[in-house]
């Protein structure tokens, strides 16, 4: 199993979403089975006493760093690496994420929703890229992760053009990652290394990774990114896995779109996930205390089209909408 480092200095697995231990089963049906252990459990929950439920909580939570991050999210926010780790599923858990509640939380309903998101956007940006990189075979492929953390939705998008599409990527590739949190992106950047070793998915690829502290309500940063990628005449696509979309409020998403525009034609695409806002949904931000704002796709299609955008694909993961922005013409 391929590795990279933490900041912390540990070695956690490296997501290929082309391995089977990693992929989840994308099917409808699959899918909507996730779901409904999901409902089941939250409503098993609701009858359990408020205190009891707390101390079953502060039980947990000296036993698992994932407990612990989930109900206690800094600022509102889940961090970049513990929202990492859950993805790798509960068999590829690895010391100091692996006790047997840390397995339980990674094997949940919930969670297997959360990596079906992953999987998702990281199809839509790859499917989404293959038009542009076929009409246009010299141009250099920029990916613009925001708020991405170890940005793995790009760096699987790359593996899976690697793949399918292998000669579109003979050409200069570089993924900038905007974020807040160094730590996440740290991972990244040393995932990348690894996939880029001989034998591996991305080995001979000319990829750069790029970091950038990054406020998503302070777009003036983006906006003059897109406007030099888009002036070197790049091919340039965003994306937001779990992140603008779902925890911005309508000015910032909107101000971002705005700014993917810059200098023009802008991105070419934006893949990201929107949080659903049915009712289980809601109680379960509610009993959290994260910031997500469930807005769905009736809530985004307004403030993508006031930037300038039209959500042409969509993909159902239940507790969250991925989907594929394109700009329309002015």
């Amino acid at each position: 199993m391929l590795t990279a480092r933490t900041r912390e200095g540990y070695e956690l697995p490296v997501i290929d979403l082309t391995e089977p231990r990693f992929a989840v089963p994308a099917d409808p049906a699959a899918a909507r089975a996730l779901y409904d252990a999901f409902v089941a459990d939250e409503r098993s929950r609701r009858f359990i006493p408020q205190f009891i439920m707390r101390m079953l909580l502060r039980r947990a939570a000296r036993q698992s760093r994932l407990v612990r991050a989930v109900f206690a999210p800094q600022g509102g926010f889940l961090d970049g690496i513990s929202t990492y780790v859950m993805k790798l599923g509960p068999d590829n858990l690895v010391p100091p994420f692996d006790s047997p509640m840390d397995r339980r939380v990674a094997g949940s309903p919930h969670v297997g929703l959360l990596r079906l998101r992953m999987q998702q956007v990281a199809r839509l940006l790859a499917e989404g890229l293959v038009e542009h990189l076929r009409a246009d075979a010299g141009a250099p492929l920029d990916l613009v992760n925001i708020g991405g953390g170890p940005a793995l939705d790009s760096l699987n998008a790359l593996i899976l053009l690697a793949r399918d599409h292998s000669e579109l990527l003979a050409r200069r590739v570089s993924v900038h990652v905007l974020d807040s949190d160094p730590d996440g992106p740290f991972f990244g950047g040393n995932a990348l290394k690894t996939l880029s070793a001989p034998g591996q998915p991305l080995h001979g690829r000319d990829i750069a990774w790029r970091l950038a502290p990054y406020d998503w309500n302070a777009t003036a940063p983006l906006a003059e990114l897109v406007h030099t990628l888009t002036s070197a005449g790049a091919i340039v696509a965003a994306s937001s896995e779990g992140a603008l979309f779902e925890y911005g409020d309508d000015d910032a998403i909107v101000a971002n779109l705005v700014a993917l525009r810059a200098g023009g034609s802008g991105v070419r695409l934006v893949a990201g996930s929107v949080t659903r806002p049915d009712e289980v949904r809601r109680r379960m931000i509610a009993q959290t205390g994260f910031r997500l704002v469930p807005r769905g796709l009736a809530g985004l299609a307004p403030l993508a089209a006031r930037a300038g955008f039209l959500i042409e694909r969509s993909e159902n993961a239940w507790l969250s909408d991925q989907v594929l922005l394109r700009p329309h013409a002015a």
